[in-house]
């Protein structure tokens, strides 16, 4: 199988013109296969691990055909799961972090709802391209037979519980707050969120759950195929970005930088205090405290082009012409969004001399 992906996705057309950025479904399913099969290659018992859950990319969504769940118990253990995925999913491709084409949506979001201003004191964020209730609402607009056809929508995350667990698993309440569809303070979706976005949207979303709830027992598939214990529990798994805050143990006045594919900033915060900038999101370990984030979409994918468009593809003559270079680069600066930005909302390049004047190149 081949994806032809470029950097983990694909970038394509919608009818309007715009870009819009997705990724095979079945690739993750595919590298799920991969893992698996490396670790059985391993010395690790896998028999004796007591439970999994797991870390999703944030804001990609996976949509289930309808009776695609009467399939889960019937996986051949001989056959990888991958090539069992015919007929399973609606929609092949899955919208990601990085696309932005749905800002009609947003705005339809917020003015059904009453501005942007309601969204954010509901859901912990404005109307945002990346979040799953306006790629909802985009995939109903622009392809209503799929969407028709859809029984289920998962998350990245709660899709790989789903495959562990052979039965669709919850979206998590940290996870879920990037969706713009779910009341961050009674941690349920949100009736108007949801009308605004698509008909009958409830019904294809399973109410969310606590980060740590055990959501039942593995899959017989894998225990027939890669030995793991019939007794091992599967954990409703969560976005990255809480996953982040979980690992970093964070606590009420800390803050953490992470400079991953998309920077963040986030700290722990107890009082919630919802703005038009940033995010707030239930936190992924205790249920009376919160997550406030901001998110950069120009990380270490740009970095890694100015790389390899400036150095000798090293991170090291990186690291080298860095240090070369006297500190404020003598006022001379340059700002970098290849991607639509976050915050701020920019984008393209833009760069400016030492008296602040703005430079073509």
């Amino acid at each position: 199988m081949r994806c032809r992906t470029q950097g983990g996705v694909c970038r394509g057309k919608r009818p309007n013109g715009e870009e819009c950025i997705t990724a095979p479904t079945v690739m993750w399913v595919k590298a799920l296969d991969l893992l698996l099969q490396k670790l059985q290659r391993s010395e690790i018992p896998l028999n004796k691990i007591v439970a999994i859950s797991g870390s999703g990319q944030q804001h990609g969504s996976v949509f289930w055909k309808s009776g695609a769940s009467v399939a889960f118990g019937k996986h051949n253990p001989f056959k990888p799961l991958h090539e069992q995925f015919t007929g399973l999913l609606s929609v092949a491709d899955s919208p990601v972090w990085m696309d932005s084409s749905t800002t009609a949506q947003c705005r339809k979001l917020e003015e059904s709802v009453g501005g942007a201003e309601v969204v954010v004191s509901v859901t912990g964020s404005r109307a945002y391209e990346r979040f799953t209730g306006p790629q909802i609402a985009r995939l109903y607009a622009d392809n209503e037979e799929g969407y028709d056809a859809t029984e289920r929508i998962s998350l990245v995350s709660s899709f790989v519980a789903t495959l562990f667990l052979g039965a669709y698993a919850a979206i998590d309440w940290a996870d879920a707050s990037g969706m713009n569809l779910m009341d961050i303070h009674r941690k349920h979706w949100d009736s108007n969120c949801l009308n605004a976005c698509a008909p009958q949207l409830k019904h294809r979303l399973e109410k969310p759950c606590p980060p740590w709830t055990v959501l039942g027992k593995i899959s017989k598939y894998f225990c027939q195929r890669y030995g793991f214990s019939k007794d091992c529990d599967i954990v409703a798994c969560t976005g990255d970005n809480p996953s982040s805050l979980a690992g970093m143990n964070l606590r009420a006045g800390d803050l953490c930088i992470s400079l991953g594919t998309s920077d963040t900033v986030f700290a722990v915060v107890t009082t919630p205090r919802p703005s038009l900038e940033g995010h707030i999101l239930c936190s992924p370990v205790k249920e009376d405290e919160y997550m406030a984030m901001l998110c950069f979409k120009n990380g270490s994918l740009l970095r890694e082009k100015i790389r390899l468009g400036c150095t000798d593809g090293t991170w090291e003559d990186f690291e080298r012409k860095l240090n070369d270079t006297p500190a404020g680069n003598e006022g001379i600066m340059g700002l970098f969004f290849d991607e639509q930005e976050i915050v701020p909302h920019a984008h393209g390049i833009h760069r400016f001399d030492g008296n602040d004047e703005a430079l073509s190149e």
